[in-house]
């Protein structure tokens, strides 16, 4: 029987502790579904890249790494909780266990019946969205962080000086 597995992120951008939590992942089912949640935010701070440039990022780092049973899919956020479950399913294809550390999205799928894993953290303090954006805003070292083809994706659609920008305010500083 084939076994898919879906897992759902922002991938803010996507770093290596994303590629680790796949590597498990394809280790462990045929077909990963790769879920780019919050699909409809961008250009914020918290959200500086597209669903197309995120869905780029992961595609490339995956390619790099000789990944091919994948299927990478843009998910919007719904904030009604009640049908989300139904709206992830329409947009992907069909999965038998999500991985999630996310308590709403574990939880929400344990009720609807599917098999919920935890997606283990590795070396969270170093990678994580958050202190990938921060180091690139910061003009620190950033680029050991993230898969080589991801920090190439970043320099080419201009996300260091996306991120630098958005990171700024309009207060007067003294």
């Amino acid at each position: 029987m084939t076994r898919n597995g879906l897992i759902i992120g922002r991938f803010q951008p996507f770093h290596n502790g994303h590629m680790e939590v796949l590597r498990k992942i394809f280790a462990e089912c045929d077909h990963v579904i790769i879920g780019i949640g919050s699909a409809q935010y961008s250009h914020t701070d918290k959200d500086p890249f597209t669903a197309g440039e995120r869905y780029h990022m992961i595609a490339e780092a995956l390619r790099s790494e000789g990944y091919a049973n994948y299927y990478i899919v843009p998910i919007e956020d719904l904030n009604r909780y009640s049908v989300w479950v139904s709206q992830v399913k329409s947009m992907c294809p069909p999965f038998q266990v999500v991985y999630s550390n996310n308590p709403y999205t574990r939880r929400l799928f344990f009720e609807a019946g599917y098999e919920v894993r935890d997606s283990p953290l590795y070396n969270r303090s170093e990678y994580s969205g958050t202190e990938v954006r921060r180091r690139i805003r910061e003009g620190c070292e950033w680029e050991h962080l993230v898969p080589d083809a991801v920090a190439k994706v970043i320099r080419e659609c201009g996300g260091v000086n996306r991120i630098t920008e958005l990171g700024e305010t309009d207060e007067y500083r003294w």
